[in-house]
């Protein structure tokens, strides 16, 4: 896969989505929220990768938010980052997604990490929220990921205050998982997303959907069923007794249910 403002390799079982713009902090832009959506949707439907890990270019910056110069000046859903697209992908990938954290997670950055599976930083990495600093705000992933991370009040004062957390701290409060020295990341990344690799793929997938059925509702839920349960249903006896009589139009063979 090729795009102009990501990268993506495979290693074995693990695939990196690299942002790409580290002369401007990795922020997002539009093109760069819908190349992250088409790379973790292309990673949905193969099945050499079994986790992906999401990092930034360079060693300052994970990503630092979003522009929205180019786009559209109306209210409307043209005039606004399509960051929902990413997150929302994320959520759907039927693969744990490891957040590689190599420097600054600022604002949508650090909702980006939020959203993902489970976070590992280097020892060096600073996490803010600054929306209200500017004006601005994540009302969804921002805030009810951020609430089960480190519960109701501390989330209220992450958004309140901005306070600017080192790695240590995050992890600390629930934010992350792991912290490691900077120059170890990328090999820890690395060992954490292949353990993970070694469980069962369909094992994983069922549990990050039962997750994601809490928070995404009737598509959360439909996720698990239909994506995962439907298909092996699809296999059993009692689905293919009842597809032959009603291809063949007769009542079903009943004494082949439940078994």
């Amino acid at each position: 896969m090729t795009f102009a403002e990501i990268t993506y390799e495979e290693d074995g079982p693990v695939g990196t989505l690299t942002l790409n713009r580290p002369q401007d902090g990795n922020m997002f832009t539009e093109r760069m929220c819908h190349e992250v959506r088409d790379c973790i949707n292309a990673v949905r439907r193969e099945t050499r990768t079994r986790v992906l890990v999401i990092t930034g270019a360079g060693d300052k910056f994970f990503c630092i938010g979003g522009r929205k110069e180019g786009m559209e000046d109306t209210q409307l859903y043209a005039g606004v980052l399509p960051t929902l697209e990413m997150y929302e992908s994320i959520d759907r990938l039927q693969k744990p997604v490891i957040a590689s954290v190599n420097g600054f997670a600022v604002g949508g950055g650090n909702v980006l990490q939020m959203v993902c599976d489970v976070t590992i930083a280097k020892q060096s990495a600073v996490f803010r929220q600054v929306g209200t600093m500017m004006g601005s705000f994540d009302a969804g992933y921002g805030t009810w990921y951020l609430e089960d991370l480190v519960g109701k009040k501390r989330a209220k004062d992450i958004w309140f205050r901005n306070p600017k957390m080192t790695a240590a701290q995050a992890q600390e409060i629930g934010l992350i998982n792991d912290v490691v020295p900077d120059a170890q990341l990328k090999e820890a990344t690395r060992a954490y997303a292949v353990d993970i690799a070694n469980r069962g793929a369909f094992a994983l997938a069922s549990i990050k959907a039962a997750f994601n059925a809490r928070h995404g509702g009737v598509g959360g839920l439909a996720r698990l069923s239909h994506d995962l349960l439907l298909p092996g249903y699809l296999k059993t006896k009692e689905s293919k007794e009842l597809s032959r009589s009603f291809a063949e139009r007769r009542a079903p063979d009943a004494d082949t249910f439940g078994h």
